[in-house]
């Protein structure tokens, strides 16, 4: 029987993609591991392998189509000893090996997790039983009846063995047969949930001919879902400090003088900001209460401090992460986030590089902006934001003088991280950029 090729889901929150290109056609042989096609997500391209071995008999989905739903066909193979044409006029059913592998990446727990987060996808739908016996049926098939309210007991299967398949039940939706199921989900929207305005109403408070119409691409449009998701859900408190940098300055100046140099080239550049993450990743060590992400039912106790980083990319932001950074010198932080960040504005990135984290730091000091407050990345608790160093008077001892300053806002989930101990990991970030030879030993 054919097999349907599907919109993999690259990530645990992927809900759809853009079909970027095929680099197979119609009657071209494939076999596992094979590149068949280019899959673009909101924040990288990503490359996509044959599960299965046969030829490829129909080409559903052309390249170049945006907005495909993960588990939507794309394309029918036609297996060893199957009429290519035969399997071209119909669909087939996801092979055993392809299903799992779909399902594997749908249900896997939610890192803890990207920037600017997306909600994780519900779990899949347990396999439903009739009288004692599973009813056998697809993850695709158990999540559209759960979503339509369609008890699949119900419904007749049409795939291998009588299993329940997609169009199984889209019938039984459109047909009204399937009685409801009564683990059907009841969504409502607050009655006080404000409403945006609409299209059209914001166009017309525009004179006709005096604006142009650019539409949201995906990461825009993820941007836009995850903040609103972050400000509604998230009951943020802010605590700003001024760090003193002129100790730090100086030990970056030596770091980089010391460095050795490989092919006429030197082996790392350590900036400000390589030190920020190293001592933000450190703080967190030290005071591991406020290393953690809030759920419902737990606080998540993080025992690393993974610091997602904001990288401005053309079109919006992304935030790779640093990995384990309390464990790294300060000159592996630096290559490492330059690596990731050539890829990042290449849209290269793995969504390994630049989902989960434990935390965020966002600087806008390389900018020229002195202060602002940064928005949370759910299921993160805290994000740094980071001001421009600039001198400013001080008066220390009693006497005038003049200093290099860094304002630095810290922005809490206060679920989980409260006013006194967002102070506490706050000052003790302060303590390492001020005394910054406390980072190297």
């Amino acid at each position: 029987m054919p097999i349907d090729i599907t919109m993999p889901a690259l990530s645990p929150t992927m809900e759809e993609g853009n079909l970027a290109k095929w680099l197979v056609k119609e009657g071209d042989k494939v076999g596992p591991g094979d590149i068949i096609a280019e899959i673009e997500t909101d924040k990288a391209t990503m490359e996509v392998e044959a599960v299965d071995e046969g030829v490829i008999a129909k080409i559903v989905i052309e390249g170049g189509t945006e907005g495909v739903k993960v588990n939507e066909v794309i394309a029918i193979l036609a297996v060893e000893g199957e009429d290519v044409g035969e399997a071209a006029k119909g669909g087939g059913s996801p092979a055993p090996k392809a299903e799992s592998k779909t399902e594997t990446v749908a249900d896997a727990p939610k890192a803890a997790d990207k920037p600017i987060a997306d909600k994780a996808p519900a779990p899949a739908t347990p396999a439903p039983v009739a009288g004692g016996e599973r009813v056998f049926s697809s993850p695709l098939a158990r999540r559209i009846a759960k979503d339509g309210g369609v008890d699949l007991a119900a419904v007749t299967g049409s795939g291998p063995h009588g299993r329940v398949i997609k169009r199984d039940v889209e019938a039984a939706i459109s047909g009204g047969t399937a009685k409801a199921s009564a683990a059907a989900p009841q969504t409502a929207t607050p009655a006080s949930a404000p409403k945006p305005m609409s299209d059209d109403a914001t166009l017309k408070l525009f004179p006709e001919g005096s604006y142009e119409l650019v539409k949201h691409d995906g990461m825009r449009k993820t941007i836009a879902r995850r903040l609103v998701e972050a400000k509604q859900t998230i009951p943020h408190f802010y605590a700003t400090v001024d760090c003193r940098l002129d100790a730090l300055l100086a030990l970056r100046g030596q770091i980089n003088a010391s460095a050795p140099r490989k092919d006429d080239r030197p082996a790392y550049k350590v900036s400000v900001n390589d030190l920020v993450i190293k001592a933000w990743a450190m703080a967190l060590r030290d005071v591991p209460m406020a290393n953690v992400s809030w759920t419902e039912e737990n606080m998540v106790q993080h025992k690393h401090s993974d610091i997602g980083v904001a990288v401005s990319i053309p079109g919006g932001l992304i935030t790779p992460i640093i990995r384990s950074a309390e464990t790294k010198s300060v000159s592996a932080i630096s290559n490492e986030m330059r690596d990731l960040g050539k890829r990042a504005k290449d849209r290269k990135l793995k969504p390994e590089e630049y989902q989960g984290g434990t935390t965020s730091v966002s600087n806008m000091g390389m900018m020229g902006i002195k202060h602002f407050t940064a928005v949370i990345n759910p299921p993160h608790a805290t994000i740094l934001a980071i001001g421009a160093g600039e001198e400013r008077p001080v008066v220390t001892g009693g006497e005038l003088g003049v200093a290099t300053l860094m304002t630095v806002t810290l922005s809490t989930d206060h679920r989980c991280v409260d006013g006194a101990l967002g102070a506490e990991v706050l000052g003790v970030f302060r303590q390492y950029i001020e005394n910054p030879m406390g980072m190297l030993v």
